[in-house]
């Protein structure tokens, strides 16, 4: 299934943020900056990465419920899983 592009702006800049994020994570490294501050700044990413997933399988969810071209349960609670 296919998402609007309307739909998932506030994705897109949620993973633009995390890029970002993680941009820094590398710069953190490459400058030998203090493990718990990259450990936190890892996990901070790993949890907009979550959220953005999250996003998407709700917009598509949305979309099939709106469409009325049935949910395929099966195929969306292994796309929730695979975030997990």
């Amino acid at each position: 299934m296919e998402l609007p592009g309307e739909d998932m702006r506030p994705v897109i800049n949620r993973l633009k943020r995390a890029r970002g994020q993680l941009n820094g994570i590398i710069d953190m490294v490459e400058e030998g900056r203090d493990c718990e501050e990259i450990v936190t700044q890892i996990a901070a990413v790993a949890k907009a990465l979550d959220r953005a997933g999250f996003a998407v399988v709700a917009a598509g969810m949305r979309q099939c419920v709106l469409a009325d071209d049935g949910l395929d349960t099966t195929k969306m609670e292994k796309l929730f899983l695979s975030l997990a």
